[in-house]
């Protein structure tokens, strides 16, 4: 039994889903074609049979009304018809008191036990004169028996013409569940191999923008199957976006790198020829390079942070947003003296804390800050505050939550209508900023981290002028 198991998975193993599907369809549908079949053939034997023993019980009883007090005796002697009446004849408890006339009907051990009543009276099938007959053996008054027999042939040819025709049409369900099988298999797994193709597609061409013909219909009516292949289009979707956003960050990586390295390199060749160059010259060049190299390493840190999707969890910690930004606030007049910053904190946003990673959120906080202070006049302040307030919860739940809301407004040129859509976009820099020093990654770094821990920074015009930034925590 181990070694039919053992074959049994090694089939399944070999054989394609479809196949295996096809055969579990067939073999099911099969199943119970072949044993209705069998049970029908059964029903209908049997219910021959009965209709022949009413007939044989019918005969006995007419004879035992007729010959109530007769001796033994063949009765009815018309074995060899077809047709009733049926062939009797009454059996004595005893042989000695047999009839001179030989019986018509085997006369056994039993036939005198029922005569003497230690019997109950039975059915049994008998061949006499080469015929199949059908025996009714029941008692006859005091010590004495009565056989009653029919031919059977014709409920013989009934019940092997019915168990020809059950056959037939059990061949026949057997080959419509191969045919159904078939059409199942291949109906129900065709999204699976539309998603196969599809898959295979993907990874002979690379491209992820191909897509699995979904059948027309509501979603809410939609089969497993169905779901899967709308489940796969969208995580084609998702990394047709996934590659694209890493094309144009390589391609826009690469254009922004190749200006500060072209600038590193001519000032490279310059020094390496120091030896006709003045001393102003050589402090000059130096000082280039030492700037340049700066803001490479900038950028390229910039890209490092950017290509990261998320922290992992283990990294989350408990922070305190008014300790996060009195610090990003405090390293911001260092780095811009000529900028002055005020920072207010509402009394109720103090002790508040958010779940995030505190180097993170303090990259943001700098990223903000960097920007204000580079659009601000010299003099004029950038404007930092943390407020709190109360909120009704969206969704199914009720209550009230917390909504902490970060504000940094500078007083520069603000933002324009047309830039305003592409502000938070990879490299982008307005025409006010091209003549600024920046790569166009401080604000989409900033609000990438802002989504990665459940915020949202948003950017508009401020009144009177300047751009007013706001990170939300809800």
């Amino acid at each position: 039994m181990s070694g039919v198991r053992r074959l049994g998975r090694r089939w399944r193993r070999r054989r394609p889903l479809r196949t295996r599907l096809a055969v579990a369809a067939s073999a099911a549908v099969a199943l119970v074609a072949v044993g209705v079949c069998t049970a029908a053939f059964f029903v209908i034997r049997y219910e021959m049979f009965h209709q022949l023993d009413l007939n044989l019980t019918q005969s006995a009883t007419r004879v035992i009304q007729e010959n109530r007090d007769g001796g033994p005796q063949v009765v009815a002697g018309e074995c060899r018809y077809l047709s009733a009446p049926a062939c009797a004849q009454i059996v004595p408890a005893l042989p000695a008191e047999d009839p001179a006339a030989p019986y018509l009907l085997p006369v056994s051990a039993p036939v005198r036990e029922v005569a003497t009543g230690d019997r109950a009276p039975y059915f049994s099938n008998i061949t006499l004169s080469g015929k199949p007959m059908r025996m009714l053996t029941t008692r006859l008054g005091d010590d004495k028996a009565l056989q009653v027999a029919l031919r059977s042939d014709s409920v013989e040819k009934g019940v092997r013409q019915a168990a020809g025709l059950l056959a037939v049409i059990g061949a026949a369900g057997v080959l419509l569940a191969a045919g159904l099988g078939y059409w199942v298999s291949r109906t129900g797994l065709a999204p699976v191999a539309r998603l196969t193709a599809t898959a295979e597609r993907i990874a002979s061409t690379r491209d992820p923008r191909h897509r699995i013909e979904l059948p027309p219909g509501p979603p809410g009516r939609q089969d497993e199957v169905t779901r899967l292949a709308t489940s796969f289009n969208t995580m084609l979707g998702e990394l047709e976006q996934s590659v694209t956003a890493q094309r144009r960050l390589v391609a826009d990586a690469s254009h922004e790198l190749r200006t500060p390295l072209t600038a590193l390199r001519t000032n490279a060749e310059l020094l390496a020829r120091a030896d006709r160059l003045t001393d102003a010259q050589r402090d000059r060049a130096a000082g280039a390079l030492a700037r340049q190299l700066r803001e490479v390493t900038g950028l390229v840190n910039d890209l490092i942070e950017l290509a990261r999707d998320e922290e992992p969890t283990p990294l989350l910690e408990e922070v305190r947003l008014a300790a996060l930004a009195e610090h990003a606030v405090t390293a911001a007049r260092a780095h811009w003296p000529s900028t002055p910053f005020t920072l207010h904190i509402a009394p109720d946003a103090a002790e508040t804390v958010r779940p995030g990673v505190p180097a993170r959120l303090t990259r943001l906080l700098t990223n903000l800050l960097d920007n204000a202070a580079k659009f601000s006049p010299a003099g004029l302040p950038v404007e930092v505050e943390l407020t709190a307030s109360r909120h009704a919860r969206s969704g199914s739940g009720s209550g009230s939550g917390e909504r902490l809301e970060l504000t940094v407004r500078d007083h520069g040129p603000g933002i324009t209508t047309e830039d305003l859509a592409y502000v938070f976009d990879r490299f982008y820099r307005a025409e006010t900023a091209r003549a600024l020093p920046g790569s166009g990654l401080g604000l989409a770094m900033a609000r990438q981290i802002a989504r990665a821990h459940g915020a949202e920074l948003t950017a508009k015009q401020a009144q009177g002028g300047g751009a007013l930034f706001r990170l939300t925590f809800e």
